[in-house]
């Protein structure tokens, strides 16, 4: 993502804390971008990875034994959670983008556009050579769109938000409702070819590329699928940045109480329930009660900065992170790939028995832990990640 938007940004005037920032927003993407490797790390973690996603090799959520009711609670408290925050920040980082051009007298989105293109370049680059399901693709379009709504009234986008999300809901309901129905019929599930599995299990680098160019489209309809929602979280991002919901006073804190009980209390229980159901209401789980969720862990991590008197390990690992949020999104999908995959350890095939869940949950640790530390030890060097600093020089040109 941009270096403005997933790493730092000069806040609004009167909105920062000490240093010209938001303290809160870069501990949220630093819990944004570990919570969505938690989504992820069972996907490189599954037999036919990526592909397992559309084949339901990833699994379902069970409880039959602890270890798999282990993983299905890691799994129901992260999935589609963090990534909805996530997208909600992206909104953030753009709203201050455009409060800055405003105060400048800049015109909009101007240059912006060129970021978006660059993101949009930078996400084909990842999806290609990484990861099937890149999320940066899906933010470079969206971000076209929404940059050009903050120049309307704050009444037409908030038409925008609302219509679209509830065509969101909308669509998710029928999807959900033909899932349904297909199921009750005798619909068969699909099934992971053999050949997939053992692409992932011993097939090169070169042979996996040339699998996620040859069905780019199948597992590019994620981003399609949900962009009405991308728009709406993008729209409310801006929304709570301007109503103050990051800043460190009373008002900041209010939305953020308010977001806590509300996104919990219907979030939460929607996951729970319609993961518990079975695999047919899984949009339901990832699309409707992931972005209330999210909403909630919002007021959640806020409440929870809002008590610290002084920063340990674990919020400086956090902050850390989310000043180098782009080199770290691309950096844990590198370090599971090498982790997971045959071209590296292989550890999907030779831990995927007794070991599993287990092994997954300390990849995950480990991965964690060389961002936080990584991180850390980079900004004491360097003002900016890596793949920040790239960008800024391209940028530049």
């Amino acid at each position: 993502m941009t270096t403005q938007t997933l790493s730092s940004v000069p806040p609004a005037a009167g909105t920062a804390g000490a240093g010209g920032r938001l303290p809160l927003l870069d501990v949220l993407r630093g819990a944004a971008i570990l919570g969505t490797l938690m989504t992820n790390v069972w996907i490189f973690a599954a037999p036919g990875s990526e592909w397992g996603v559309l084949t339901g090799a990833t699994g379902s959520p069970s409880f039959d034994s602890f270890p798999q009711a282990v993983e299905s609670v890691l799994r129901l408290l992260a999935n589609g959670k963090f990534l909805a925050l996530l997208t909600v920040l992206f909104g953030v980082g753009l709203a201050i983008q455009y409060a800055s051009a405003e105060r400048r007298g800049q015109p909009w989105p101007g240059r912006y556009n060129r970021r978006a293109l660059f993101l949009f370049f930078e996400g084909t680059v990842h999806f290609v050579l990484i990861f099937a399901w890149d999320v940066l693709m899906g933010y470079a379009v969206t971000a076209l769109l929404v940059a050009r709504l903050l120049n309307r009234s704050v009444t037409a986008q908030n038409r925008v938000m609302w219509w679209l999300g509830g065509l969101h809901v909308t669509v998710m309901l029928a999807a959900t409702a033909f899932v349904l129905a297909d199921s009750s019929d005798g619909g068969g599930e699909a099934v992971l070819d053999d050949g997939v599995r053992e692409l992932y299990a011993h097939g090169s680098w070169g042979e996996q590329i040339v699998f996620r160019l040859e069905n780019a489209l199948a597992l590019r309809m994620e981003p399609v699928l949900t962009f009405p929602l991308l728009v709406f979280l993008f729209l409310l991002g801006v929304r709570l940045f301007r109503a103050g919901a990051f800043g460190p006073d009373a008002t900041g804190r209010r939305i953020r109480a308010r977001l806590l009980v509300w996104g919990l209390g219907f979030g939460l229980p929607i996951s729970v329930l319609s993961s518990v159901a079975g695999p047919e209401l899984f949009l339901l789980d990832r699309y409707i009660g992931g972005p209330l969720t999210a909403l909630g862990y919002l007021g959640l991590i806020g409440a929870i900065v809002d008590r610290v008197r002084r920063p340990g390990p674990l919020m400086n690992g956090l902050t850390s992170v989310g000043r180098t949020a782009l080199s770290g999104y691309v950096l844990q999908n590198v370090l599971c790939m090498l982790a997971a995959y045959g071209l590296g350890l292989g550890l999907t095939e030779r831990l995927g028995g007794d070991w599993h869940p287990w092994w997954v949950i300390a990849l995950w640790t480990a991965v964690c832990a060389i961002l936080m530390l990584g991180s850390s030890w980079w900004l004491r060097r360097f003002s900016h990640g890596p793949l920040e600093q790239v960008q800024r020089w391209a940028l530049r040109r």
